[in-house]
């Protein structure tokens, strides 16, 4: 099953772009596009797979789930375009740059990087910044 992008919104996003950025992340990363889901959604849905999977109740940027064993690289994620659009107005970047830094974010988090320390957080910080990079025009 190849890379799926799920729009759930009305909002219209660059979807042949989200889809470059994790093939190439995965491709840099060492993995292989396995199957792997992502979905665009607002705050109502990643709220309650949060509050459900995760114990958290409450809207956040992402959450990725992972399925690696071996071979292809397996997951999904979710991202809401709520969070990322008021995320973008607090950052004073444009929503395309926010939506494209965390659908980065997300495919690290398949590769296996992790965020749970300052230390890991300014490493994967560090990998999204090389990764922006290479879309700038």
């Amino acid at each position: 099953m190849p890379l799926q992008i799920f729009n759930t919104t009305h909002r219209t996003i660059d979807e042949a772009r989200l889809v470059e950025a994790v093939r190439l992340v995965v491709s840099e990363e060492g993995g292989a596009v396995g199957a792997i889901e992502a979905v665009y959604c607002g705050n109502k849905l990643i709220r309650r797979i949060n509050r459900d999977f995760l114990g958290h109740d409450y809207a956040t940027d992402t959450i990725t789930f992972g399925y690696n064993e071996g071979g292809e690289v397996e997951g999904e994620f979710y991202i809401s375009l709520d969070v990322i659009d008021s995320n973008a107005k607090r950052f004073g970047v444009s929503f395309d740059a926010e939506l494209l830094r965390v659908t980065i974010h997300s495919a690290l988090h398949l590769m296996g990087h992790d965020d749970e320390t300052d230390e890991l957080r300014a490493a994967m910080s560090r990998r999204e910044d090389w990764y922006m990079e290479r879309f700038r025009p």
